[in-house]
């Protein structure tokens, strides 16, 4: 029995996958040195992401489970980096980022299982699919990053001030 949210294709979800991030990428590029505006930024492509989705007609509460995933993944991860890399340079902010990547996948993980769950017991639609579940995730990835960078520059600026 073919479910109502399983009717994009693998291609649509690639094609729109490959789009966005080559926008995320050329935006995150452009915006890489201009500390205060590349979490708004971030903030303002998660929208973009959740706007292919309503394009797609795929309802937002669909794809919390994703959101709320990619919020914790890429939040927590930008401070791990970032400590990392106050620790030890570009080698401790690559390391940083990957051990805090391990870390909020696993938490990520833990409540995107129990938010699916939920959605399931109160009977509401979570029917995921490559396409839904890919850009959910990235917008989650993108407004966590975004709050992420923000709360650091927000830090950054603060401690300058002292």
């Amino acid at each position: 029995m073919k479910k109502k949210g399983n009717k994009h294709s693998f291609v649509q979800a690639l094609t729109s996958f490959l789009i966005l991030s080559i926008i995320v990428l050329t935006v995150s590029y452009y915006f890489v040195l201009k500390n205060g505006l590349i979490g708004i930024a971030f903030i303002f492509l998660g929208f973009v992401t959740l706007a292919v989705l309503k394009f797609f007609k795929i309802k937002i509460k669909t794809v919390y489970p994703d959101l709320i995933f990619g919020l914790i993944d890429n939040g927590v991860l930008v401070f791990t980096a970032v400590i990392g890399g106050q620790i030890a340079g570009i080698p401790g902010a690559i390391v940083g980022g990957a051990a805090g990547n391990t870390v909020t996948d696993g938490i990520g993980g833990l409540f995107e299982g129990h938010i699916a769950e939920n959605q399931r017991k109160y009977k509401i639609e979570n029917w995921r699919n490559s396409l839904s579940t890919s850009l959910g995730k990235m917008a989650g990835c993108l407004f966590g990053a975004g709050i992420g960078l923000l709360i650091v520059w927000g830090f950054s600026v603060a401690s300058k001030m002292i």
